[in-house]
């Protein structure tokens, strides 16, 4: 009887080692997989709606670039293609900033997604002032593929 008692528990604690095991590689698995964000990032409507109160002049657009070369380049690039130096480190390639999907998003899509981030992209509502954002948005329009 003891033999029966000691064989079952044999068993039993081979299941659990072998559902232990599965379930351990499955979460590692997931773990390890890099997020697809399978949804396109949209801002609210509220957001798209928000008017750049900085004038696209040449001022503004100067400091919106050394801004950008600070804060944006190291990801999106020099001509903000998405081929920055640390791009080939992220688990989703940076946006393009010159094709026209990017560039057609309202002024207020792009102030928020700067302000708010979407990793592996973080959040500039620290980094930059109000100020700087708009004049980020104001050098990025001027990256766009010219027809």
């Amino acid at each position: 009887m003891k033999k029966i008692i000691r064989q079952i528990s044999k068993m039993k604690l081979s299941g659990c080692i072998i559902i232990g095991t599965i379930t351990g590689s499955i979460t590692l698995l997931f773990a390890f997989t890099p997020m697809q964000q399978s949804k396109e990032w949209e801002a609210p409507d509220l957001a798209k709606s928000k008017k750049n109160p900085i004038a696209a002049n040449d001022a503004s657009i100067a400091a919106g670039k050394a801004i950008y070369t600070i804060n944006c380049y190291n990801c999106h690039g020099k001509k903000g293609k998405g081929d920055g130096p640390k791009s080939g480190d992220l688990p989703i390639s940076p946006k393009d900033f010159t094709k026209e999907q990017f560039q057609k998003q309202s002024d207020g899509s792009l102030f928020w997604k700067i302000s708010e981030g979407r990793k592996p992209m973080p959040s500039f509502k620290k980094e930059m002032t109000e100020d700087q954002r708009w004049q980020v948005i104001n050098y990025v329009r001027t990256l766009a593929i010219k027809k």
